[in-house]
């Protein structure tokens, strides 16, 4: 059976992605930690290892999730969302048409597409993803190379009625503007799993994402 779904479709608040380790023990102990505090997705993006490895890893870290009620979706490989029945899957342009995409996973799952820097590609995905990503929003310690995308992009995606997340280099200080900006999520990796205190830095960061979201609502309102 699919994991349900949260009601709303595409994401809101703060979403976790798992950093690229490998180490099954560190890695479930850092998302436990995560969880502990507070998030509203995780996203599994572990590339390396051995594929079986990486399909009992997922499973490990899905187990937690599904403790935590929280939706875990798979980056880049549809494979590997299907077998564990994941939530959803993330992909990006090297990693087929999204529409291909969303006809293996079906309407039930989550499908979040990376549009970087290029509201067109956004345009492009409408009625087939559920959100887009856009980023780097700030300089990243993941992806130091990665093209830059302004914080301009979030309100022409509300304009065309697209749910999007925001990724690239937010942490706790900064992770209020692309909210402020439109954005309906934010991603971040460095700033919870390379915390001290993950749990601590989930709650500090859910808190404050929460709270934009509330006050942009208040003045929509």
């Amino acid at each position: 059976m699919t994991t349900p779904l949260p009601p709303l479709r595409g994401l809101r608040g703060l979403y976790a992605i798992t950093p690229d380790d490998t180490d099954a023990e560190r890695l479930a102990d850092r998302v436990a930690r995560v969880l502990e505090g507070g998030v509203d997705a995780l996203q599994f993006r572990v590339k390396g290892g051995a594929a079986a490895e990486r399909e009992a890893l997922a499973r490990r870290i899905k187990a937690l999730a599904d403790a935590a009620g929280v939706p875990l979706i798979v980056n880049d490989d549809v494979d590997l969302a299907i077998a564990i029945d994941a939530a959803g899957v993330h992909v990006g342009r090297d990693d087929g048409d999204p529409a291909a995409v969303r006809a293996r996973i079906g309407p039930l799952r989550w499908l979040g597409v990376s549009c970087y820097d290029d509201i067109e590609r956004a345009r492009g995905v409408r009625g087939i993803a559920d959100h887009v990503g856009f980023g780097s929003v700030f300089a990243s310690p993941t992806k130091p190379a990665a093209v830059r995308a302004p914080l301009s992009l979030f309100g022409q995606a509300r304009g065309l009625g697209l749910s999007a997340v925001a990724i690239g280099g937010i942490d706790r200080d900064n992770a209020h503007l692309p909210i402020e900006a439109g954005a309906d999520a934010v991603a971040v990796i460095t700033d919870l799993f390379g915390a001290g205190d993950p749990a601590a830095a989930a709650r500090i960061l859910r808190a404050r994402v929460q709270a934009a979201l509330a006050r942009r609502e208040d003045t929509e309102s």
